[in-house]
């Protein structure tokens, strides 16, 4: 559905984007991740022809991104593109309009969005009297209106309270189970944990790191990550490193990565003599490879 070979993007003397790669398969949810400044909204730029590339090839559907792949594209950016005094349903009609669907098929489109994203009830609201949630739901229609080939949603749950997430969340799911392929950018790591198929982490305009979140896990050689309190972490430390086992700091926490799954009494045993206060087991989640993999490049 997508494919980028090699693009690169320099603004003066600062290169945004060096020969970045990615290949996205029709009906995947691809989550981008980054820190900012990575080059996640350039990409999109180039994507939505807004911005040209210095070089490299991006196609989409087969065909090289330009005027004529826009009608493939739908964004829903991080800013919702709503006008508030106007209804839900007025808003959707503005957008259709602009993307040229005629009257006929612009009626049948505003009202299948709205049913998508399971606003048909509120369709003569105005914006302003929708919750923050709903708002979200809506932006994302304005992305649907026009039927896309691929949906660009970028951190379509910033800001948001759990149920509005969760909500956004399964519409998220609806609609690749409709084939739709999603570009996914975020900064909540469990998010893509929860939706996507395949994640790439960019950073200083490169992909150092691509694959399911299992292929991701690889990186990272442990089955179980430990975290422990204690008041003598230097003597923790060394018999972790007696025992083989690496010691990371995830903020305040320490943690020990275990080679293989141990039951809790094993683990205190490898810790015998020294005062621990807690220990809390975890798998090996996203955070962690996002972590390992941005501070080794």
């Amino acid at each position: 559905m997508l494919n980028i070979e090699k693009l690169s993007k320099s603004f003066g003397k600062r290169q945004v984007l060096q020969n970045l790669t990615l290949h996205i398969q029709p009906g995947e949810i691809y989550g981008l991740l980054g820190p900012n400044g990575a080059g996640k909204t350039t990409t999109i730029n180039i994507l939505c022809n807004l911005l040209t590339a210095d070089s490299g090839s991006l196609k989409i559907n087969n065909q090289p991104i330009s005027e004529v792949t826009k009608p493939l594209i739908g964004v829903a950016p991080q800013e919702n593109l709503l006008y508030k005094t106007l209804s839900c349903e007025e808003n959707l009609n503005f957008y259709a309009r602009i993307y040229g669907l005629k009257a006929q098929q612009r009626k049948q489109q505003v009202q299948a969005s709205l049913k998508a994203v399971n606003l048909a009830d509120r369709a003569k609201s105005p914006v302003e009297t929708l919750s923050g949630g709903m708002q979200r739901r809506l932006n994302i229609a304005v992305a649907l209106v026009h039927q896309p080939k691929l949906v660009i949603l970028d951190e379509p749950t910033t800001g948001l309270d759990i149920e509005a997430r969760y909500e956004i969340w399964d519409l998220i799911r609806r609609l690749k189970n409709q084939g739709i392929t999603i570009l996914l950018t975020t900064h909540l790591l469990d998010e893509a944990e929860r939706l996507c198929q395949k994640i790439g982490i960019l950073k200083g305009g490169r992909i150092i790191a691509e694959g399911s979140l299992e292929e991701l896990r690889q990186r990272i050689p442990a089955q179980e990550i430990v975290v422990v309190q204690t008041t003598e972490e230097e003597r923790a430390i060394a018999r972790a490193k007696e025992l083989g086992f690496t010691h990371r700091r995830y903020g305040n926490d320490l943690a020990f990565w275990l080679p293989q799954q141990l039951e809790l009494q094993e683990i205190i045993a490898c810790f015998q003599g020294i005062s621990l206060d807690s220990i809390s087991r975890q798998p090996v989640r996203l955070e962690h490879i996002y972590v390992e993999v941005t501070q080794q490049s």
